[in-house]
């Protein structure tokens, strides 16, 4: 059985929610991805921030994206994922919240996020064709 932990990309990197959505936008492009965990000042996670919100929740209204933080966008319930929770958990999940990433905890840690693509790599064809339907949807 694979698990999120076999998959995942370990060391996910958070954001805070006083962190300027210039800087969010930044530290996206740096580490490469679309979408990072928001966490508190204890290191619980909070939320997720995507490019998308930057650009809808302030840009697209022109707001000014130096002086906004990420916690100006609203921060709303995330979903996760055990990190002892196998593949098609992981692609249920997805398709049913239609989200491509997904932050992996152990009990009340951040230990990683699993993407669609990681997914994709971990299921047979006819599940992965499933699983981005549902996503799509």
């Amino acid at each position: 059985m694979v698990t999120a932990r076999d998959i995942m990309t370990e060391g996910a990197e958070c954001v805070g929610p006083d962190d300027t959505l210039t800087d969010t936008a930044r530290r996206m492009r740096d580490l490469d991805v679309g979408a990072l965990p928001i966490c508190g000042e204890d290191g619980r996670l909070a939320g997720m921030v995507t490019d998308r919100d930057i650009v809808v929740g302030c840009v697209a209204d022109g707001g000014d994206p130096s002086t906004a933080t990420v916690g100006s966008l609203g921060l709303s319930e995330v979903v996760t994922i055990g990190a002892d929770d196998d593949a098609e958990e992981i692609r249920r999940t997805m398709a049913e919240h239609q989200v491509r990433r997904l932050p992996v905890v152990d009990g009340h840690d951040l230990v990683g996020m699993v993407s669609q693509a990681d997914v994709a790599r971990a299921l047979d064809p006819v599940a992965v064709a499933g699983a981005v339907q549902g996503i799509s949807e």
